[in-house]
């Protein structure tokens, strides 16, 4: 057995190995990410007996047929957790498994789609960082809106202490991890191939970036490339990694809705950023907000729902205008002259319904405060007055 050289590798990257562990590795590079199927084997037989068996040939693992026996067989043949562990170590790759003190505890909800392991690329604890996170995914070819927002949104929960957490990928991924890399914040790229081979290559550079910064992490085992499945299931891993999902644009078929819709499943909040009604782009996310997703458009309204009980977003509302300041009765006496030319008391009291008395205390009011001035026996709104309300602004 190789085992030696494979504990020597992980234990000169600060790791404790045991067989166990080693057994683990084996089975990230034979079984596919978010297997069921294997995720009930191991749960079932335990870790070591099915990398037993599938080493040595036999006993079929339950519920295989015979030509998915033969490809599980003709992987384990080729897999080598030694060469893995060497490599990883050469790169700064760590391992982490269930049960291990940098094991995100809420990974566990996925059930026996549960990564088999995590290979992780950074310093900081990746248990530690999950559980102050939050998913912010789209588009890949979103618009400048969407890419605006994305940064601003990952900037903002940045400053406020959050973990934002994306795919790496072009377009919305990207600028959430950027948003947050220029807050001086914390951002985890969960990628669907080896750590130690960023893709898209054109974010070799932000991914490296993200290493230095913050995490980089994946379930599959170095040298390993990225396929369409891959990305799909490895939304689930980032839906389960995080207290919430932000989409901030998708189209009716994108995969950040597989991230949303997961989300969902398991029980996290799931939130939408609106786009144009026009926009195919927005398309997808106005279908989620017809269905359970909640509305958000910046960080507060994010970590109101995600935050700890009382991190309120703040009451949304417009301009108070100096009209507000004003008593009912004298907004009501104001609202009664005329846009343009002057009006009598009796005539003002009247459109005001209240006594010509009242209407010329008010009058007077109105104008020490600059909104009338008095002509002969009538009165007028000011000139500033009317120029303000034909703009449509407040009257003062």
């Amino acid at each position: 057995m190789r085992t030696g050289e494979a504990v020597s590798a992980c234990t000169s990257a600060g790791e404790e190995w045991d067989e166990t562990l080693l057994d683990r590795v084996f089975l990230t590079r034979v079984i596919e990410p978010g297997d069921e199927s294997g995720g009930r084997w191991v749960r079932e037989c335990g870790v070591r007996e099915v990398a037993r068996r599938l080493r040595r040939g036999g006993p079929v693992l339950p519920g295989v047929s015979d030509r998915r026996w033969a490809g599980l067989r003709a992987r384990a043949e080729r897999a080598d957790p030694c060469r893995d562990v060497a490599t990883a170590a050469a790169a700064g790759v760590r391992f982490v498994a269930p049960g291990q003190t940098e094991w995100p505890g809420q990974l566990d909800d996925l059930g026996d789609a549960r990564p088999l392991g995590l290979w992780v690329r950074g310093r900081p604890s990746l248990r530690m960082w999950a559980l102050k996170s939050v998913a912010l995914v789209g588009a890949r070819a979103c618009t400048a809106y969407g890419a605006h927002m994305a940064a601003t949104l990952a900037a903002d929960l940045a400053e406020r202490g959050w973990v934002v957490v994306s795919g790496g990928a072009y377009g919305v991924d990207g600028a959430a991890h950027r948003g947050a890399l220029g807050a001086g914040g914390a951002t985890v790229a969960v990628l669907a191939c080896g750590v130690d081979r960023p893709y898209p290559r054109g974010h070799a550079e932000l991914i490296r970036r993200i290493a230095e910064q913050g995490l980089v992490a994946g379930e599959l085992p170095p040298g390993e490339h990225p396929t369409p499945s891959r990305f799909i299931l490895r939304n689930r891993v980032i839906a389960a990694l995080t207290r919430g999902t932000v989409v901030v644009e998708a189209a009716h078929r994108s995969g950040s809705l597989v991230t949303a819709r997961a989300a969902r499943r398991l029980g996290r909040h799931t939130m939408a950023v609106p786009g144009p009604a026009t926009s195919a782009l927005s398309a997808g996310v106005h279908e989620l907000l017809r269905g359970d997703a909640v509305l958000v458009t910046d960080a507060a309204e994010i970590v109101e729902l995600v935050g700890d009980m009382g991190e309120l977003a703040p009451e949304r509302r417009g301009p108070v205008l100096p009209t507000d300041l004003l008593e009912p009765g004298a907004r009501q006496v104001l609202a009664a002259l005329p846009a343009s030319g002057t009006a009598a008391p009796a005539g003002i009291a009247r459109r005001a319904q209240t006594s010509q008395d009242d209407a010329i205390a008010r009058l007077y009011e109105l104008r020490a405060l600059g909104y009338v001035e008095r002509h002969d026996d009538g009165w007028k709104l000011t000139r500033q007055a009317m120029i303000s309300a034909r703009a449509g602004r407040d009257p003062c």
